[in-house]
């Protein structure tokens, strides 16, 4: 998304190993949602952020997925608000919302030292207990949750009153966009579930909002990432996912009968990349 020459290399070695995302109506009882027919017509959706800051975006859209995130958890889009601006004046027809949004996630619990926003306190809802500002589970979760609630308010809130649209998260569908460009603890299975401690705090924020929340990424950095430590309990299962799907439509409506991330989940919508943009196929 936020790298797509990295990601269209990565989409296309995978594509046939990736799923997709897209909300709304659940898929049967398999978890998966029914290929739609070919025939039907494309009612396409774009995602764009800070790489298309100042350029002309297209039309055709019928749903828009905006990064809240200037490359990183830590900061924010420049032109946030014309984007959102530009999403929400999408096409009827769709069964996606017109306006849905992404954040940069990562685990920097390694680096404390060069880490401003790593958290050194907890707050009420962190299931891991208090945080005292080391390389800890609890930090972990902490960490997530901070950076959810700065790209809520600090980055979101102003662009969304510019923009004339909602600026509580309740509305909208909130995106994970799990990377391995971003920086992620690695080395131990104890690692692992600390960057899913991160993705839970992270998700968990939104939730206590009543929003929802989806989990982008590829099957295979996903395993990297987290090395599948998702409990039964976790709040990460069930989620929506969208997919990337390499470059081509026909990838994209495939991939949507592809395998979900964690339990329960399905598959919302899938990505594929033409024209150096960003295309989505809704799979619902």
């Amino acid at each position: 998304m936020k790298k797509l020459s990295a990601l269209l290399i990565l989409s296309l070695a995978f594509v046939s190993l990736t799923p997709s995302l897209a909300f709304a109506v659940k898929p049967d009882g398999t978890g998966n949602s029914k290929p739609p027919s070919t025939s039907t017509p494309e009612l396409v959706g774009y995602d764009i952020s800070y790489p298309q800051c100042g350029r002309r975006l297209p039309s055709d859209h019928y749903f828009g997925v905006v990064g809240v995130n200037g490359g990183t958890a830590a900061n924010g889009n420049p032109c946030l608000a014309e984007q959102l601006t530009w999403a929400k004046n999408a096409k009827d027809g769709s069964k996606q919302d017109k306006v849905q949004l992404y954040v940069n996630t990562a685990n920097p619990g390694e680096y404390i030292d060069q880490v401003s926003t790593w958290p050194t306190s907890s707050t009420a809802e962190n299931p891991f207990g208090p945080c005292d500002g080391t390389n800890t589970t609890a930090c972990s979760w902490q960490y997530g949750w901070n950076r959810s609630v700065a790209a809520h308010n600090e980055y979101f809130t102003p662009a969304a009153q510019a923009a004339g649209i909602s600026s509580s998260a309740t509305p909208y569908v909130w995106w994970l966009d799990i990377e391995m460009a971003n920086t992620w603890q690695s080395g131990s299975g104890e690692a692992l579930k600390r960057n899913v401690a991160t993705l839970e705090g992270m998700a968990a924020y939104y939730q206590a909002k009543g929003a929802r929340v989806g989990l982008y990424t590829t099957a295979t950095q996903w395993n990297d990432i987290t090395g599948n430590f998702v409990s039964s309990g976790s709040n990460l299962n069930g989620l929506a996912n969208w997919r990337p799907s390499g470059a081509s439509l026909s990838n994209a409506i495939s991939n949507c009968n592809v395998e979900p991330l964690t339990a329960g989940g399905y598959i919302s919508m899938t990505q594929y990349v033409q024209k150096n943009i960003d295309h989505n196929h809704s799979c619902i």
